[in-house]
């Protein structure tokens, strides 16, 4: 049981044989359908062999069917849910947008930052629109992986991924990067006239479940955009439901734009080093042989919403390890297909 979702189960019925004359009827029983839920558990039980996995919570049609930790934690406790809080900056830059206080995907940043931007910058950062930070393609080179560390240990981060050399021009190739996110967080703090993590609160709000702990800022008190976000795997589960729900409560109220999820879960552009496809914060690929929009964070936190079987599944890992280079994330992507058959079946 969580957060009022019941656990699902499918009662397996019997079929005997009709009776027929001497010798006495024999009533044949035909073998026993498997119980979907309790098939994904086992699956959940066999994946104790991932030592980096940590719990992983399965919903179907809203409900939970299946939910493991591993290695003593649990799926309430918080995680720390990295990159995958990308995908929560998406949501809020949609809702912001349908509140009026942004004017949309196509909407310069300059104007917004302009207190931010260098002494004598590149015309280019004219032409870099919220869209662009949104799918990784501003044209900046990149905060995250080895600069990443000399970004964060900068004075202003907002002003350092700005000063960032153009690698690319505004539009072009995707260019992942924390540092376009952060952006973002920036551009909510200020046309919202409150912190990231406030507005995360009023807006989300309605979500019953859904809830951040803690999270880091910047130098100047800005939430980080797209990165260290605690939140518990259920919690996770709840944000990649009200997604699968067209951004409706379970109640039925419209929280998050139904058209900005599809617009999200449209890919403008692909990740060169898994060729997945990328929209607003949310990346794509056929897993299990269906359409899979998913969140993902370093170390293995995930985020899976499989809109054609209703299913909804949130991984977290061990932060501490990657999980592309060394397969790990692989291997979740293979669980999650495992989890699909056994829908399926």
């Amino acid at each position: 049981m969580c957060h009022g979702m019941r656990t699902h189960a499918l009662i397996a019925g019997l079929s005997l044989a009709l009776a027929i004359t001497p010798p006495p009827a024999v009533h044949a029983q035909q073998p026993a359908v498997v119980q979907p839920a309790q098939t994904i558990a086992e699956t959940l039980e066999a994946a104790a062999a991932l030592s980096q996995l940590r719990a992983v919570v399965v919903a179907r049609n809203g409900e939970i069917v299946a939910e493991r930790g591993y290695g003593g934690h649990t799926p309430a406790e918080s995680t720390n849910i990295k990159s995958a809080s990308k995908s929560i900056i998406s949501a809020l830059v949609g809702i912001a947008i349908d509140k009026g206080l942004l004017e949309g995907v196509d909407q310069p940043i300059a104007p917004i930052l302009s207190g931010d931007l260098p002494a004598e910058r590149d015309p280019r950062l004219d032409r870099i629109t919220i869209g662009h930070l949104l799918s990784m393609q501003a044209g900046l080179d990149r905060t995250s992986g080895g600069n990443y560390g000399r970004w964060i240990a900068s004075r202003n981060w907002v002003r350092a991924a700005l000063a960032m050399p153009f690698v690319d021009e505004p539009g072009g190739r995707m260019l992942y990067s924390t540092g376009s996110t952060h952006l973002l967080s920036a551009i909510l703090t200020k046309v919202g006239g409150k912190s990231t993590l406030q507005l995360a609160r009023d807006w989300l709000g309605p979500v019953e479940g859904f809830r951040i702990g803690a999270w880091d800022r910047d130098p100047q008190g800005v939430y980080l955009g797209g990165n260290q976000m605690a939140m518990s795997t259920r919690s996770l589960l709840v944000f990649g439901e009200l997604y699968r729900n067209g951004g409706r409560t379970a109640r039925g109220e419209q929280v998050v734009p139904e058209d900005w999820i599809r617009r999200s879960w449209t890919s403008r552009t692909n990740s060169r080093f898994s060729n997945d496809g990328y929209g607003y914060g949310w990346f794509e690929r056929v897993i299990g042989g269906k359409m899979v929009h998913f969140a993902w964070g370093f170390g293995g936190q995930m985020l899976y919403v499989v809109p054609d079987l209703g299913l909804t599944v949130a991984m977290t890992s061990d932060e501490s390890g990657p999980s592309a280079r060394s397969g790990y994330r692989d291997e979740l992507h293979d669980l999650l297909a495992k989890i699909i058959g056994t829908a399926e079946g």
